[in-house]
């Protein structure tokens, strides 16, 4: 297209001069005509890029590796003049993202539309725009690009497995003392009655109290007397192991379970969100804490908004924090109280979080351990026969994790009864 342009400003200079050294009018006249084509072609690619509206439809804010994005593009011609050619490019950060296009010719007042849907690679937050729309003239004179500086965003949760029979959290038995503390979510031990309050559940309501006094009554409960369960995920840098290629580009087969990037990473993410979803649908209150590498805690709490919270964090999660495990542990112990259940979910080989592990256990607290094996994604061999007479004596449960495992199987298989070998 440059060169195009520079052969007939070129060919203006020529019959400018060819005019003036003769006096012929023909090339005057030429002259006036390549100028009068060259204003034209460039008004023309600059009207095509104005006069036009743009619409961005993303059905959905949050999703999940291994699911679908869904977008709608609509442009509109709102001028008087029909639009060639017009050019729609993208600058989204979400991988493999293809929303870029070219759209046919426009005629005055009328729109054009057209779908993209994306299958979400990689966990994370991305950037969906801005927009680059570009146009020109019909002689390929002139381009006129056009930001649309329009920005929102994404976020990818990362993959889930089913998870069957993971070991149960003991907690105080039914009969026991009760927990005289009010719930503002749904129990199976109901508290008495109270007035109505604007955002209240109308499934919450007492219908035969209510017509028995003629107002709005609804139910209250109390928290049950099981215990609650925490997931305490370790993302430390020193006990991140992956091979090159899981920094690589990752086809959508390869990046759900169990082909998941060969990162111990990706993998502990992936198993506490699993487990957070088990915990979840069993509707059993859970707390999370994990560096990201910033300090995230959540209290105990039920519901699909937990879960939510809890996916939000792993998404942007990575293990870049200079904590190690056993720090943690120290310094987040205060929120375990006897006879709730510990997860922790961890790559590290450092012995010393397992004595904290024993120190837990004798205070009441049940500890189970999902440990990632980082010898079979590529560290150097470590003798772990400490760290497995450690956590043996203690009487911790643990649930080893190997590279290409099936998260199901390895999740849903009950270890009460044994020992497995760590690492």
């Amino acid at each position: 297209m440059a060169n195009r342009r520079n052969a007939f400003y070129l060919l203006l200079i020529f019959c400018l001069a060819s005019g003036l050294i003769s006096g012929r009018t023909f090339f005057l006249h030429l002259a006036y005509a390549i100028t009068a084509l060259l204003v034209g072609a460039f008004l023309w690619s600059w009207t095509a890029v104005n006069w036009i509206q743009i619409g961005r439809y993303t059905y959905a804010r949050r999703a999940q590796v291994g699911g679908t994005l869904d977008e709608t593009f609509i442009i509109r011609n709102t001028s008087l003049l029909p639009k060639l050619w017009l050019e729609v490019r993208d600058h989204s950060t979400l991988p493999d993202h293809h929303a870029s296009h070219v759209v046919p010719a426009l005629l005055p007042r009328r729109q054009y539309k057209w779908d993209t849907h994306t299958v979400c690679t990689r966990r994370g937050e991305y950037i969906l725009g801005p927009l680059t729309v570009v146009s020109g003239d019909p002689f390929g004179l002139f381009q006129s690009p056009r930001q649309i500086a329009a920005m929102s965003s994404i976020i990818v949760y990362p993959p889930t497995v089913p998870v069957h029979r993971f070991a149960t959290p003991i907690g105080t038995l039914s009969g026991g003392e009760a927990v005289r503390r009010r719930a503002h979510f749904i129990t199976t031990n109901a508290a008495g009655i109270r007035d109505y309050q604007p955002g209240d559940s109308f499934n919450r309501i007492h219908w035969r109290s209510t017509a028995r006094r003629d107002r709005l009554l609804v139910k209250e409960f109390e928290l049950d007397p099981l215990a609650d369960a925490w997931i305490y995920l370790d993302l430390s840098a020193d006990s991140l192991v992956e091979r090159p290629q899981a920094q690589a580009g990752v086809d959508p087969i390869y990046a759900m379970p169990p082909n998941l990037p060969p990162s111990t990473e990706e993998y502990a993410i992936t198993a506490a969100a699993s487990l957070a979803q088990y915990f979840i649908n069993k509707s059993r209150a859970l707390g999370f804490v994990t560096y990201s590498p910033h300090r995230e805690i959540l209290q105990p709490d039920r519901g699909p908004r937990q879960l939510s919270r809890i996916l939000e964090i792993l998404a942007i999660a990575r293990s870049e924090t200079d904590r190690s495990l056993y720090q943690m542990l120290t310094l987040e112990a205060d929120y375990l109280s006897r006879g709730m259940t510990l997860v922790i979910v961890t790559a590290a080989q450092d012995e010393r979080w397992a004595a904290e592990v024993h120190t837990l256990c004798r205070r009441g607290i049940r500890v189970i351990c999902v440990l990632i094996d980082p010898h079979s994604f590529g560290a150097a061999p470590h003798n772990a026969t400490r760290l497995n007479e450690i956590l043996g004596a203690s009487g911790t449960l643990v649930y080893t994790i190997r590279q290409d495992d099936d998260l199901t199987a390895v999740l849903s298989y009950r270890t009460e009864t044994m020992l497995r070998p760590v690492f």
